[in-house]
């Protein structure tokens, strides 16, 4: 069977539509209809029904579900083992946010490349919805995240508990609202903050990616939600202040995995990011 059959299946089950698998497929909705008919010719059987809300399995498609999964799975993996460079046992792919790059993401790189040196790494960043995907269809082995949701036939293992603080450039540690940054953390957080700050829920500037609202924040003064380890080396340097009696969220990061992945892989992989995640950073954080 054509694996991209299989590929646009599973896309299908994680979208709930056609026309957005097509849009993430960066196909038509007609392509993907065809593909979707050619693999129920194949089958034998009818895998979706197709209504106003989108697409749901039918029994048949429930039980392709699992199969589909191992089929792109057993496929991406036999692809890269056999392009392994020369000296390397095995190959790991892996994916993190874009906010989770510096310095968990990098300090793991170097952690693989001291005490794996065994293991080759495919290294990305992308959005938590693009990496999920990919986990689920097999072309990554683990993904980093932040407060992922549950899927089916994938573990998702907490690595760390961050914390987000109020900081600010304020030399006082006042929280001046015309100067507040919001940064969406996701909607966790984005819950939480209406309910402590109801009255900050029209920043002038909102800004998705943590890094980038730090630096703006740095170089134009104010004030904003920031993971604790990135902050600590500029409360150090007094460059930025703890608001007073500001309230701390929770920011958890995961690592999303199959259930049928090579354990011993995976275990190592899982090892050096508790490590790279409970010790300062090897990098330094921007």
């Amino acid at each position: 069977m054509d694996i991209g059959l299989a590929r646009t299946f599973l896309q299908v089950v994680a979208t709930g539509s056609f026309v957005s698998a097509a849009d993430r497929l960066n196909l038509t909705q007609t392509a993907v209809s065809a593909r979707i008919r050619t693999l129920e010719e194949q089958i034998g059987r009818r895998l979706f029904v197709r209504n106003r809300a989108g697409a749901r399995l039918t029994p048949a498609g429930e039980r392709f579900r699992h199969h589909a999964t191992t089929l792109v799975q057993v496929w991406e993996r036999a692809r890269q083992q056999v392009a392994l460079p020369p000296g390397r046992a095995n190959l790991v792919s892996i994916g993190g946010e874009f906010s989770l790059w510096n310095p968990l993401f990098a300090d793991w790189l170097l952690w693989m490349r001291r005490e794996c040196p065994d293991i080759a790494v495919r290294a990305e960043v992308d959005t938590a919805s693009r990496l999920l995907d990919r986990v689920q269809d097999g072309s990554l082995d683990v993904a980093v995240l932040y407060n992922p949701p549950p899927r089916p036939e994938l573990v998702l293992e907490l690595i760390t508990e961050e914390k987000l603080i109020l900081v600010t450039t304020d030399e006082d540690g006042r929280l001046r609202p015309e100067d507040y940054v919001y940064v969406d953390w996701g909607l966790h957080y984005s819950a939480s903050h209406e309910t402590a700050f109801p009255e900050l829920a029209n920043a002038a500037v909102s800004i998705s990616l943590g890094p980038l609202a730090l630096s703006y924040v740095l170089a134009v003064g104010g004030a904003g939600y920031f993971r604790s380890a990135i902050a600590r080396p500029y409360l150090e340097s007094r460059q930025l202040h703890r608001v007073d009696r500001a309230p701390e969220f929770s920011y958890s990061i995961h690592a999303v995995y199959s259930a049928r992945s090579a354990a011993d892989v995976i275990d190592r992989v899982r090892n050096g990011l508790r490590q790279c995640a409970s010790r300062e950073p090897l990098t330094h954080a921007t």
